[in-house]
């Protein structure tokens, strides 16, 4: 396996913006995730560093986004805000306008674009952007909280440099921006495991959408029922994204790392720990592959900085799961009963939890083999 030098993209700068105080969204779990990081001495050894994020030009933010669309964003930032913005999603309650908008949304996706660069450039095996992740914004479209999409940035940016990319995205919302950006296309794979959609926004990612064109077969997306626990999701993550992986053999991996699957997220309904996150990423560790990961969702504040902690520790070499007391002041969190370390303990499942989730699993998975798998010789 290639040695592993990892980048924590994250700088002062970035922690200046803030979403309104009423929105759930609230970007300093990025800098409470660097703090905790720091504390611990976690950021800086011999095959681990911190590299600041830049802002993306212009110029690259239209091999995604309109130049319309780039210019309502920035002018409703600058107070000019019109209608077309708000048939743009910009000014609705889940992309707010707010002081630095557009200024904080190209510099989050410069960090992730900082990292694609240096793992093309070689610099960096691992690169981690806790404040990317923005996966629903579309090319004239803000939603979600989402208003630049770095991740298709970044998937696109890494194809044209004649990469192989797998785009995997484990946040409970379905990565509907990246997955519309690449629908047709095979040299970028998106696989999205997330909450089933008719349960949750944004009410895409059925099993029966998977691309078409040149893309059919590279967009597989993994529907999760209410309630889904941790073996439950860990046998689907096997059972379907392990032989795609295998039989795709991308050359880099962007991967979002949401944390609002975990169990007492207020805005999902999975029953998640975030021991899911370390299997997903040995299992992801052990394709041997770059790998570029950015945040995402995440809602309640204390798990979600805990478990891009708990990710950054595997995606680094460095999970020893050491205690975080005097890194957060030894909180007892509410939602997954933490046992003292970035792990949590593992959550009991009732007969009733099962009976609920197994079924509907199963079936998404045999709709999926039946779909995608025999596209890829499987």
């Amino acid at each position: 396996m290639s040695p592993r030098k990892a980048v924590f993209i994250h700088s002062d700068e970035i922690e200046k913006y803030r979403y309104p105080e009423d929105c759930p969204f609230k970007t300093e779990r990025a800098g409470r995730t660097r703090r905790t990081l720091y504390t611990m001495g976690l950021l800086w050894g011999e095959t681990t560093c911190e590299a600041p994020p830049k802002p993306a030009p212009r110029t690259v933010l239209k091999r995604f986004h309109s130049a319309r669309y780039l210019h309502a964003l920035k002018s409703a930032q600058n107070g000019k805000w019109e209608l077309d913005a708000l048939q743009m999603g910009i000014g609705t309650p889940d992309c707010p306008i707010f002081k630095g908008m557009y200024d904080y949304a190209v510099l989050a996706a410069g960090g992730t674009l900082v990292g694609a660069e240096m793992i093309l450039s070689g610099e960096a095996r691992i690169a981690f952007n806790p404040s990317g992740g923005y996966h629903h914004a579309f090319p004239e479209k803000a939603a979600g909280f989402c208003y630049i999409n770095d991740n298709a940035l970044a998937c696109a940016i890494l194809a044209e440099a004649g990469k192989r990319v797998l785009y995997l995205d484990v946040d409970v919302h379905n990565g509907d921006g990246v997955a519309h950006g690449f629908y047709n296309r095979s040299d970028v794979m998106t696989i999205s495991l997330h909450e089933n959609p008719k349960t949750l926004f944004p009410g895409t990612g059925f099993e029966e959408e998977i691309g078409e064109g040149a893309g059919r077969g590279y967009c597989v997306n993994l529907p999760l029922p209410v309630g889904t626990f941790d073996r439950a999701y860990l046998h689907a993550f096997e059972a379907i994204v392990l032989p795609l992986v295998g039989a795709y053999d991308p050359d880099v991996i962007v991967f979002e790392l949401g944390a609002d699957t975990l169990a007492g997220d207020p805005l999902a309904h999975l029953q998640l720990t975030n021991n899911v996150y370390v299997d997903v990423i040995n299992h992801l560790l052990r394709f041997d592959k770059p790998i570029l990961a950015t945040g995402g969702g995440g809602y309640h504040v204390e798990n979600t900085v805990r478990a891009w902690a708990l990710a950054w520790t595997v995606l680094s070499g460095q999970d020893t799961d050491v205690g975080m007391d005097a890194a957060i002041g030894g909180v007892m969190l509410q939602s997954t009963d933490w046992q003292g370390g970035f792990r949590d303990r593992e959550l009991p499942v009732t007969n009733q939890q099962r009976e609920m989730v197994v079924p509907a699993l199963e079936a998404s998975i045999e709709t999926i083999k039946a779909r995608v798998f025999p596209i890829h010789g499987l």
